[in-house]
């Protein structure tokens, strides 16, 4: 079965860059496009990013150019970083992947933006 475990997050002050990564149990380009969502407390989840087998990237407008999605170079992380941390980025982040309408979900890891 195709697995996907985030990792990463954790309780750390506003400022500074956080990257989160998402290690996938198969070579990721056998995977249409991935993302990373995330639902913030009383909220809905939501997307964040997405990356194609391409390497073509989306973002949310709410994290354009704050938030960068990317792979390496091992063909088995995606990550997501953010450039400077503010409290508004609390929330569980979900990394997602797609195989044709086959969705895979991560058990999420939790960032906390706090002072």
């Amino acid at each position: 079965q195709v697995q996907l475990v985030e990792s990463g997050g954790g309780l750390v002050q506003p400022g500074g860059s956080l990257r989160l990564s998402c290690a996938a149990s198969i070579n990721i380009f056998e995977f249409n496009d991935m993302g990373w969502y995330r639902q913030a407390p009383g909220k809905e989840r939501e997307l964040v990013a997405t990356i194609n087998v391409g390497g073509k990237t989306n973002y949310a407008d709410s994290v354009k150019g704050r938030f960068t999605i990317s792979r390496n170079g091992g063909k088995k992380t995606v990550y997501l970083q953010m450039n400077s941390r503010k409290p508004e980025y609390t929330a569980v982040y979900y990394c997602n992947a797609r195989i044709l309408s086959r969705i895979t979900w991560g058990q999420g890891t939790q960032v906390t933006v706090s002072s």
